[in-house]
């Protein structure tokens, strides 16, 4: 089986899955997008109530934020070829009482993650957004915080990996408190993006 019929077919297996399917408050809905020839993988948190409404990852204001981060057009970062998107938990996982989402369910990654990753021999990339990301593809290489793990993002890039924040609003405040993150963190993501898509 050609590359892209192999990825499809996982790709249509992982649409399909159900095993934490009990869990899910909005019932399972896996969004996952990319294509052999994609050159960037971004992995993120999982999605949230708008992301599991259309089906279409990164669908909201986090999403404009990424999008000027990596400094694309809508349009580049929908186009799988280009970019891959493969977040830690493929479903919305639902909400604490107290607000904010739940964390990504623990099922995904294990399950699904490597077999994906088989299929994109060209990634130069792999954005890893947020500690849930961090912590499984740097384990004892991450720093105490994500803050750390971020400010040291130049360690990382040898192997292709860019530690970074989620870009909700939230986080706001901590750019302001981090002001390194956009002086010195973008203008090299952004020309690693240009350099890879161009």
């Amino acid at each position: 089986m050609g590359g892209d019929a192999a990825l499809n077919k996982l790709l249509s297996e992982v649409r399909a899955c159900r095993i934490c399917a009990e869990h899910l408050p909005l019932g399972p809905r896996p969004v996952v997008r990319m294509a052999k020839s994609a050159r960037i993988l971004v992995i993120g948190q999982a999605p949230g109530t708008r992301v599991h409404e259309t089906g279409l990852p990164w669908n909201d204001a986090s999403g404009d934020r990424l999008r000027d981060w990596l400094g694309l057009s809508v349009d580049d970062f929908y186009d799988p070829g280009k970019l891959a998107i493969m977040p830690m938990g493929f479903c919305y996982p639902g909400r604490f009482d107290r607000g904010g989402d739940l964390p990504p369910r623990p099922e995904c990654a294990p399950t699904w993650h490597d077999a994906l990753r088989h299929h994109l021999p060209n990634i130069g990339l792999t954005l890893l957004i947020g500690q849930y990301a961090q912590e499984r593809y740097l384990g004892p290489r991450r720093a105490k915080t994500m803050t750390e793990t971020v400010h040291h993002f130049a360690d990382f890039l040898p192997d292709g990996i860019l530690p970074m924040p989620h870009p909700s609003w939230r986080n706001t405040a901590w750019m302001k408190k981090n002001p390194w993150f956009e002086a010195d963190l973008l203008p090299v993501l952004q020309l690693r993006v240009q350099g890879l898509l161009t």
